[in-house]
C-alpha cells in the first residue's frame, strides 16, 4: 500500500476520528471552552428567574390587563432583581420563578425608562438568602469575546446561548430612525442613552431582561433589543441605574433643555459638540446658550461629540451633573471663547403616570413640563385625555370629551391636576346612586369647549319581568318543504320535536323527539320556512296556561293525537337579575331552567352563570371564562345571586392576597385563582 492510498483511507475514516479524538479530549478534560460554560452557567444560572408579570394598558378609557413574561437576574442575596422597564415598569402583578421552579411574589422596587432597566424584590415567604450573580465591567468587554445569553426566551424556564461579542458601541442606524424607528418607551429615547453590546448569541421574545454573561461567570450586560444582531444594555450603566432605584426608589438625573448633536460633517475636526436648540424656559435658555454654540466643555470636563456614537455617552456625562449646583460650560460662538454658568435641575420624565377614571369613563395623565413644551402650553395645569370609553359618560356628553383633549376646569373651578380630579370625583359620587352631571371645560388644540358629563357608575338596571304565556316544553325546527318532501311528506306544514325537556308535560304527554307536529286543536300549523320559527310557539300563546291541547303527530309515517298540557313559559336569560363586579370586571345572572335543560343539569343545579368577563381584566387574567358556573367562592357555596353578591362584597372588604373560583366548564370542575392588585385600586 502506498502514501496514497493510506492517505486516502485516513481521510475516508476522519469524521470518526475526529468525533474519537473530541471525545478523548472532553474525557481527559481537555475542552476549555466547555469547561469555562460550564463554570459560567454554573455562577449564574441558581440566580436567573422567569418573571410573569400581569402589565397595564389603558385603551378605551379603561385599564387593561394583560399577562407576559421576561427574564431578570437576582444581584443581592436579598432578592433583588433587575430587569427591563418593558418587561416590569407598569405592573399590577409580578412574579419571580427561580430555578428551581419555585414561584414567589415580586415587588417593582423601581423603574427607569430612559435606560430601560427596572429594579424588582422578591418577596420571599419566610427569612432567606437567594443565590445572587454578580456585575462585571462592561467597559473591559472587546469585539470577539465570547458571551452567553442567558434567559427564559418564548416562556421556556431557563435557556443559555452561546456567541461572541460583535460591536461594543452599537447604536440603532440612521436608516431606522429616517423611517420613524427610534427605541421609545414612556415618551424616552432609549439609544439616546444606551449604546448597546452587539453580539450573535441566540435571544427572542421573553429573553428581554436576562443577563449577558462572559466565561468568567459576570453579568456585563442586560439584553434589549434583537435587530439580527442582538443588544444588551452595558452592565456598568445597568448597575448604576439599578443602585440608585434600590437607594433611592429612582433614578436622578441633570436636565439643562440643550439640544445636541454630533459636529457638521465638513467642520474643523475638533473637541465640542454642536448645540442645535434650547428650550424656552430651560436652565440652557437662562444660562445664555443658544443654536449653533459649540459646546467644548462642560463642568470642567472636555466634550467630543463628532459621530452620532458619541452621543449617549455625552448625554450619561450630562445626566450625572450636580442638580442645583452652578456649573461651568465652555463654548465656541461664531469664532470666540465664553463661560457659561448654568445651573442643572432634575430631570422629569417625559410621560407621567397614567391612570383610570370609571366614573368618567376614561384614562387620564398628568401634563409634565416637556409634554407642555411640545404642546405649546404656558404651563402643566390641566388633565390631559389619553382614551375613553366608547359608551361611557364623557363619550355621550355634547360635545364629546376625547383622546388629546385637556380638561381644565370642572364646575367653573380650575383644574390643576389629576390628583385634584379624582378628588372631586369622590366627593361628587359618594353615597350617591344616580350619575352626576358636571360642567366641563377642555382645550382642543386651540379652542376651549364646555360640556356636561353625567359622572358615576350606575348600577345594572332590572330587566323586569316578562308577561308569562302558556308554553309546551320542547325544542323544535320547522318542517321545510325540502324536508318535508324528503321524509314522503310532501305539501304538509309544522315543527319537528328536536328536544324533549327532562320531567315536563310533553314528556310524560308522551312525545318523542323527530315527532312531527302538523296541527294544534284542528288547527294547521302554518310552518314550511325557517323563518318561520315563531309560528309555532305564537300559536301556543294564545291559549292558556294549564289548558290541554290536542296535537296531530305524526311519528314513523303514521298519523295519530296526543293531548298534552301546556305550562307556564320559564324565565328567560335576558329577564334574569344581573351583577357586574367591577374589580374583577365580570358579570353574572343567575341561571334558569334552559341552562339546566341545555347543559343537561341536574334541576337542583345552583350557582351563577358568568355572562360576560372583559377582556383584560382581572377575571381574564385568572382564566374565568364566558360560560363557566361558579359554584363557590372562596370555599362558600353559591346558591345564587344574592349569595355571590355579598360574598364578592366580603371579599372586596377584606382584600384576600387570592380569590379561588370553583366552577364547572362543561363536564369538568375547576378552581380558577384571581390575583387582583388591591393596594394599585385596580
Amino acid at each position: 500500500m502506498g502514501w496514497s492510498d493510506i492517505f486516502a483511507a485516513l481521510f475516508k475514516r476522519l469524521p470518526i476520528l475526529c468525533v474519537l479524538a473530541m471525545t478523548s479530549w472532553a474525557a481527559a478534560g481537555q475542552d476549555p471552552l466547555r469547561e469555562a460554560i460550564d463554570h459560567a452557567v454554573s455562577r449564574v444560572k441558581p440566580a436567573l428567574v422567569q418573571i410573569r408579570v400581569v402589565t397595564v394598558d389603558y385603551p378605551d378609557g379603561r385599564e387593561k390587563k394583560s399577562e407576559a413574561y421576561g427574564s431578570g437576574v437576582i444581584i443581592s442575596k436579598t432578592g433583588f432583581v433587575v430587569t427591563n422597564h418593558h418587561v416590569a415598569g407598569h405592573p399590577a402583578r409580578l412574579f419571580c420563578i427561580l430555578s428551581n421552579r419555585e414561584e414567589l411574589e415580586a415587588e417593582l422596587v423601581g423603574t427607569d425608562a430612559l435606560s430601560d432597566i427596572a429594579v424588582l424584590r422578591i418577596k420571599a415567604r419566610t427569612p432567606r438568602e437567594f443565590p445572587f450573580a454578580v456585575f462585571g465591567d462592561s467597559s473591559l468587554v472587546q469585539v470577539g469575546d465570547r458571551v452567553l445569553a442567558m434567559g427564559s426566551p418564548v416562556s421556556i424556564s431557563q435557556s443559555v446561548t452561546l456567541g461572541i461579542v460583535s460591536n461594543t458601541e452599537m447604536i440603532l442606524p440612521r436608516m431606522l430612525e429616517r423611517f420613524g424607528f427610534r427605541m421609545m418607551l414612556d415618551g424616552e429615547d432609549v439609544g439616546s442613552l444606551v449604546r448597546w453590546i452587539a453580539h450573535d448569541a441566540a435571544i427572542y421574545g421573553g429573553n428581554s431582561g436576562g443577563p449577558l454573561v462572559n466565561l468568567r461567570g459576570e453579568v456585563i450586560g442586560v439584553n434589549e433589543i434583537s435587530l439580527g444582531l442582538a443588544g444588551a444594555i452595558p452592565s456598568n450603566l445597568a448597575r448604576s441605574v439599578a443602585n440608585q432605584i434600590i437607594e433611592q426608589g429612582a433614578v436622578t438625573r441633570a436636565w439643562l433643555g440643550l439640544k445636541i448633536q454630533p459636529q457638521l460633517k465638513h467642520a474643523k475636526p475638533g473637541a465640542g459638540a454642536l448645540v442645535s436648540g434650547v428650550i424656552g424656559g430651560s436652565p440652557a435658555e437662562r444660562a445664555g446658550f443658544r443654536s449653533g454654540d459649540l459646546l467644548m466643555a462642560l463642568d470642567g470636563r472636555e466634550v467630543e461629540v463628532r459621530f452620532r456614537e458619541q452621543l449617549p455617552l455625552f448625554q450619561q456625562q450630562l445626566a450625572e451633573l450636580p442638580v442645583g449646583r452652578e456649573t461651568e460650560a465652555l463654548v465656541l460662538r461664531k469664532g470666540h471663547r465664553k463661560v457659561l454658568k448654568v445651573t442643572a435641575v432634575a430631570r422629569q420624565p417625559k410621560e407621567l403616570k397614567t391612570f383610570e377614571l370609571k366614573e368618567w369613563g376614561m384614562a387620564v395623565r398628568n401634563i409634565s413640563f416637556l409634554a407642555a413644551k411640545e404642546m405649546k402650553r404656558d404651563g402643566t395645569d390641566g388633565v390631559l385625555v389619553m382614551s375613553i370609553r366608547p359608551g361611557g359618560p364623557c363619550g355621550e356628553a355634547k360635545p364629546p370629551i376625547g383622546p388629546g383633549d385637556i380638561l381644565i376646569a370642572l364646575d367653573g373651578k380650575p383644574l390643576r391636576n389629576g390628583e385634584e380630579l379624582a378628588g372631586f370625583t369622590r366627593r361628587i359620587t359618594e353615597n350617591r346612586e344616580e350619575p352626576a352631571p358636571v360642567l366641563v371645560e377642555f382645550e382642543r388644540k386651540a379652542e376651549r369647549y364646555l360640556t356636561v358629563v353625567r359622572v358615576g357608575n350606575q348600577e345594572m338596571e332590572d330587566p323586569g319581568m316578562e308577561r308569562k304565556k302558556a308554553w309546551l316544553d320542547v325544542s323544535t325546527q320547522v318542517l321545510t318543504r325540502s324536508l318535508a318532501e324528503r321524509l314522503g311528506l310532501p305539501g304538509r306544514t309544522g315543527v319537528r320535536l328536536t328536544g324533549i325537556y327532562k320531567g315536563g308535560s310533553a314528556e310524560k304527554a308522551g312525545l318523542r323527539v323527530g315527532d312531527l307536529i302538523v296541527a294544534i286543536d284542528g288547527e294547521k300549523i302554518p310552518a314550511s320556512n325557517d323563518r318561520d320559527r315563531e309560528v309555532f310557539p305564537a300559536m301556543l300563546r294564545q291559549r292558556d296556561i294549564g289548558q290541554t291541547v290536542t296535537l296531530e303527530v305524526i311519528r314513523d309515517g303514521r298519523e295519530s293525537v296526543v293531548k298534552a298540557q301546556l305550562v307556564r313559559a320559564p324565565m328567560l336569560a335576558r329577564e334574569m337579575r344581573k351583577y357586574r363586579n367591577e374589580a374583577f370586571e365580570f358579570t353574572v345572572r343567575d341561571i334558569v331552567f334552559l341552562d339546566k335543560a341545555d347543559n343537561k343539569w341536574e334541576p337542583s343545579q345552583r350557582g351563577v352563570l358568568v355572562e360576560n368577563v372583559v377582556t383584560g381584566g382581572w377575571a381574564s387574567i385568572g382564566n374565568l371564562n364566558n360560560g363557566d358556573l361558579i359554584l363557590e367562592v372562596a370555599g362558600a357555596e353559591v346558591d345564587g345571586l344574592g349569595s355571590f353578591k355579598k360574598a364578592m362584597k366580603r371579599i372586596e372588604e377584606e382584600r384576600p392576597q387570592s380569590v379561588v373560583f370553583h366552577v364547572l366548564r362543561g363536564i369538568h370542575r375547576l378552581y380558577v385563582e384571581l390575583e387582583p392588585d388591591w393596594d394599585g385600586s385596580r
